[in-house]
């Protein structure tokens, strides 16, 4: 079973030391190397002045880390690829990987804010959810092409490559016809390939029937984040039977599936919960005022105005909070009830003291993951 970090890095009040935000979560990549996680990912966010989400381009988040790790694996969840020229977004990643090693896991998501796609692309307005899909699957298709190394051309509704009418006449570049047609570029090639071919693992943050029917269609690995174990079979098996008929061969429940947890481990549950309370209801109260609460909801259940936001509505529904043991009895659930592969931890909430994040991240990685040792 793999198990990796999920850091969405948030420090309320600290804007004036990012610095040393930055210097903790490079200290706890760090410890997760060192200690046997599988990856570690980073997510996009833009304009955070709350302190809440606060890293805008996790490929350059992951290429510090990548610069001082030696094995773990270096993913985004996600590149909002909708609001990247995807030439360039393309690129990045593919300097990332051979920067790396070839230890990059690409994740790619569509974007929820409107603050945010409406000042760095409008066109990926979230509120027009049709045309929002178009520019991700647009901007995913030409990354594809230019990972493939070869010269290729792409005539789309939003991108168009290369620019028209652009003459090439370089004596160490000579127009061939690979990629030129009476001294006009018709075709490009990017460089640098990416290390991993034909481009290194794609990942989506997905939840909704039509985006993990899609997902698996495309052969995109699903992450998933809120909903209760129950909820969660369904969507797990949508990805399943979805991806099954695409590739022709059986998948297994759980393959080729992510889960973020909020995890938090100390010697006693009263501990655990008195440490890590404030942090991890700072991201929900955030997130389910974009979302609701929905997707927290049991299979069947109905979301009234009875539902309440709180710790304990939150702890019997997705928290991985307690003692080691409690913490691996629910990881034992999932492997049960989901057959899953991928255990993403987060931990590091906004506002988490950071030696309680890696006391936490330690006790994990001694008394937790040695229980899972061999399963596959």
């Amino acid at each position: 079973m793999r198990f990796s970090v999920f850091h969405n890095l948030g420090a309320p009040g600290r804007l004036d030391e990012y610095h040393e935000v930055m210097r903790e979560a490079r200290e706890f990549a760090v410890a997760a190397d060192q200690a046997g996680f599988w990856s570690t990912w980073y997510t996009e966010h833009h304009f955070g002045h709350e302190g809440i989400e606060l890293t805008p381009n996790p490929v350059l988040m992951g290429t510090d880390i990548a610069a001082h790790t030696s094995r773990i694996r270096i993913g985004q969840a996600a590149n909002i690829i909708t609001f990247w020229h995807p030439l360039r977004l393309a690129e990045d990643i593919a300097l990332l990987d051979q920067l790396s090693g070839g230890r990059v896991e690409v994740g790619v998501g569509r974007g929820l804010y409107g603050r945010e796609a409406m000042n760095l692309n409008p066109l990926a307005d979230p509120r027009d959810q049709e045309q929002n899909r178009a520019l991700f699957e647009e901007t995913l298709d030409v990354m594809r092409k230019a990972w493939s190394g070869e010269f290729f051309s792409h005539d789309g509704r939003f991108h168009r490559f290369p620019a028209p009418g652009v003459q090439w006449n370089h004596p160490l570049s000579p127009a061939t016809p690979d990629y030129t047609e009476d001294g006009v570029i018709t075709k490009l090639a990017v460089t640098p390939r990416s290390y991993q071919r034909p481009h290194p693992p794609l990942w989506q943050v997905i939840d909704s029937p039509r985006s993990i029917e899609s997902a698996a269609r495309a052969g995109i690995q699903g992450l998933f984040w809120l909903p209760p174990v129950s909820a969660l079979k369904d969507r797990f098996e949508l990805y399943r039977r979805a991806a099954t008929e695409a590739t022709g061969r059986e998948h297994a429940l759980g393959e080729g599936i992510g889960l973020v947890r909020d995890v938090y481990v100390a010697d006693t549950m009263e501990r655990a919960r008195a440490e890590f309370e404030e942090a991890v209801m700072t991201s929900y109260r955030w997130i389910t005022h974009w979302r609701g609460l929905g997707n927290l909801m049991e299979a069947g259940e109905q979301l009234t105005d009875d539902h309440r936001l709180s710790y304990d509505f939150l702890a019997e529904r997705n928290l991985l909070v307690g003692t080691p043991d409690h913490v691996a009895g629910k990881i034992q659930e999932l492997r049960d009830e989901l057959n899953l592969e991928h255990l993403l931890l987060w931990t590091t909430h906004p506002g988490l003291e950071h030696r309680n994040a890696m006391r936490s991240l330690e006790l994990f990685a001694e008394k937790v993951m040695p229980q899972f040792a061999g399963q596959p």
